[in-house]
């Protein structure tokens, strides 16, 4: 089968399509062909080993040999390990894997992957898992989002943002996304009450105080955020897609300085953990088929393309996500 891997760490230049084995598949894993993938920050990171600490799992000096990239992922279901009793051959399925999806097999463990809904294109539904588990778990379980809450969402276009708003609209909050001019009417139409457009308004210098914040961006300090918050407001830490390149923690930083901080501050801070599961899933793919949440999409690129798929996602003005169909 065809897979993009990568020997030596770099820019998406390094990548190279070869002809690999298909995988073989544990016992609570099923074999998926891969119709349609999608690309996300942690891949181009992954690429170039930044934060420098992501070298500790894919490899002190390059690669490990044989790590196929990406993550996202929407397919056909072609075989099932033994202890599989949640999917079958035949079954169309969305979800994730650690690395792997942008290949044209890829084994998965069944707990990373739900039924695909119906009214979803395969290029829609490997644009939700990474993304969207990130802006549902950080809402959900970190920021404990309420109906009536006063949301902010900064970064509210991108990948995680554009799902960010809709879920909190869902939720039942009043939200507000701050975006760039080009995005307003998008971030508008995905349920935002109100838009802050940073190009001409600093969010920073605005009277109105949250009951939740997620910051998407990084691009503000601690105490910057923590100004925006109610006396018993939240702040969930997604990462940062401003954070400075190839240092040491990456977008790992804002959230190390936070759980520092944490213990000595009436408001609350927290971080999204990112824990990938069939639940979750479930959960969005109810949505989706309700048409409550919507994928979108900013380009699409054939297979063959994906370096240069992740060189326009990596310029960092990417209109919610991008799909790589097969």
């Amino acid at each position: 089968m065809k897979a993009w891997t990568w020997d030596r760490y770099g820019p998406p230049d390094v990548l190279t399509l070869k002809d690999i084995d298909e995988p073989e598949i544990g016992r609570d894993e099923v074999l998926v062909r891969v119709r349609a993938a999608s690309v996300n920050p942690a891949d181009w990171r992954r690429l170039g080993a930044d934060p420098k600490l992501a070298r500790l799992s894919l490899g002190l000096r390059r690669p490990r040999p044989g790590l196929v990239l990406g993550s996202d992922l929407a397919g056909t279901v072609e075989r099932v390990g033994d202890d599989v009793t949640s999917l079958a051959p035949g079954d169309e399925v969305f979800g994730e894997v650690s690395l792997g999806s942008f290949a044209e097999a890829v084994a998965v463990p069944q707990e990373r992957l739900a039924l695909k809904p119906g009214r979803l294109t395969f290029e829609q539904a490997a644009s939700v898992s990474m993304a969207a588990i990130t802006a549902l778990q950080g809402l959900r379980d970190t920021g404990r989002i309420s109906a009536g809450q006063r949301v902010l969402i900064n970064g509210a276009s991108g990948g995680v943002g554009t799902f960010a708003v809709q879920l909190a609209r869902a939720f039942g909050a009043e939200v507000t996304g701050v975006c760039s001019t080009r995005n307003v009417e998008l971030v508008r139409s995905l349920g935002a009450d109100d838009v802050v457009d940073y190009t001409s308004e600093d969010v920073a210098d605005r009277k109105d105080r949250y009951d939740l914040l997620m910051d998407i961006v990084g691009d503000r300090s601690l105490a910057a955020l923590r100004r925006l918050l109610t006396s018993r407001g939240t702040l969930v830490i997604v990462g940062g897609v401003a954070a400075p390149r190839h240092g040491l923690l990456g977008p790992a930083g804002q959230v190390v300085r936070g759980a520092m901080v944490a213990p000595f501050v009436r408001r609350r801070i927290g971080s999204v953990s990112w824990k990938p599961n069939s639940a979750d899933l479930r959960f969005l793919a109810e949505l989706m088929e309700k048409d409550e949440i919507t994928p979108v999409i900013d380009r699409t690129y054939p297979f063959t393309e994906i370096p240069d798929a992740l060189r326009y996602l990596e310029r960092g003005h990417a209109r919610g996500k991008v799909a790589i169909t097969l």
